[in-house]
């Protein structure tokens, strides 16, 4: 993207339009045209209009064959989004890193997950879905996937801090031959999102805890919230073994997805002894993890400004009286020209109790965070009752 501002489109009605509705970026100059509510209502019923004159059959075998030649295109490919922005895969890395702060190996990883996910074929409906997504990580553009094999349409709100990826997902399906009329892009501000959650028929979202709140009560409504991932570690584990597992867990994708570990739970016998044990070595370890993009598990910066202390004291403010902050690095630190790149630093607390509703239990923030927790078994049992992902170690002890 060159120096000027330009203005990263919505697709709706078959065609990339702009709008009088913008919304700045961070990183290079960029605004993202917004579909107001009232638009939105007009493109459903335009929609019903076209999903009536197009009754041709769009197979499942078709739709499968198309979806991975897109994901190819998305991967390796040069698209173009909006008949003026032509993005091959160096500019679009260069603008993830630029936009959300995520290195280029990570949006490899990413999308070698994408490729994974190609949708089984199976029997279409002729529902108009809406998938809202996260800001923290675009793997999750297999839920779009999912939705394209299975729909008569789907609609794509994108992450308003990150829709590069998915502006770019809906170009590679168009390029591939996807039908237009089946495909929408609809960045939003997030007081639209229960409109367009009310115009459509199925709807999948992700977000924080307050955001899902905010939408539930339909009734095809598929909520991805907090993940709250936690790792229970059982007595008599050694300590470097342990460090080894969770490591990747903690730390793995940035800390970005929702089933990274925020909770090592310690219970049962000598669980304090453990965790004391444990909680130094892990934050010794998390120290040592490199700000660099080509770390073993890289880090992503924070490009709205004071994000990443926002994040950071976030942590600090959640400690209660006996939890300890055990990493040693000041919180955020600052690289690239002029401190450009900020990034909030790996941190990990000890934690006093085992109350299940500590609010570091499950804190989910956007870097690599974990809280050691030594517990009875009950407060081990409600701790991991209260987690979407528990990862315990592949064989007994680790």
């Amino acid at each position: 993207m060159n120096a000027r501002t330009a203005v990263l489109p919505a697709f709706r009605r078959a065609g990339w339009h702009t709008s009088a509705d913008t919304l700045r970026l961070p990183g290079p100059p960029a605004e993202l045209a917004l579909v107001p509510e009232v638009v939105a209502a007009a493109d459903r019923r335009w929609w019903e209009a076209e999903a009536l004159a197009h009754e041709a059959e769009f197979r499942p075998a078709d739709r499968r064959r198309l979806l991975a030649r897109a994901l190819d295109l998305f991967t390796d490919g040069t698209v173009t989004i909006g008949g003026s922005l032509v993005q091959g895969p160096a500019e679009f890395r260069a603008a993830m890193w630029a936009t959300a702060g995520v290195p280029a190996a990570l949006v490899d990883r990413w999308c070698g997950l994408l490729r994974e996910a190609v949708p089984d074929a199976g029997v279409p409906d002729d529902a108009l879905s809406l998938v809202s997504l996260p800001g923290n990580t675009f793997s999750c553009l297999e839920s779009v996937l999912s939705e394209a094999a299975r729909s008569a349409a789907v609609w794509v709100r994108p992450s308003r801090r990150e829709p590069f990826s998915a502006a770019r997902l809906v170009a590679a399906l168009l390029a591939v031959g996807w039908p237009a009329w089946r495909l929408g892009l609809y960045p939003t501000e997030r007081r639209t999102l229960r409109g367009l959650v009310r115009l459509t028929d199925r709807q999948i979202v992700y977000g924080g805890a307050d955001l899902a709140a905010s939408v539930r009560g339909a009734p095809r409504l598929t909520v991805h919230g907090p993940g709250r991932g936690c790792a229970l570690v059982p007595p008599g584990t050694s300590v470097p073994e342990a460090v080894a597992w969770l490591l990747p867990l903690v730390a793995g994708d940035g800390g970005r997805f929702c089933g990274n570990v925020r909770t090592v739970v310690c219970p049962g016998p000598g669980a304090d002894t453990l965790a004391v044990a444990l909680a130094v070595a892990l934050a010794e370890a998390l120290d040592a993890l490199p700000t660099g993009p080509a770390a073993p598990w890289p880090l992503t910066a924070c490009r709205p400004p004071g994000e990443a202390e926002r994040a950071a004291r976030g942590v600090r403010e959640r400690l209660r009286p006996g939890d300890r902050l055990l990493t040693r690095r000041p919180p955020t630190a600052r690289t690239g020209a002029a401190g450009s790149d900020v990034y909030a630093l790996p941190a990990l607390a000890l934690l006093a109790s085992d109350d299940p509703g500590h609010p570091l239990v499950g804190h989910e923030v956007p870097f690599p965070f974990a809280a050691v927790v030594p517990a009875s078994p009950a407060g081990a049992e409600a701790i991991a009752a209260g987690s979407l992902f528990v990862h315990r170690p592949p064989e007994g002890p680790a």
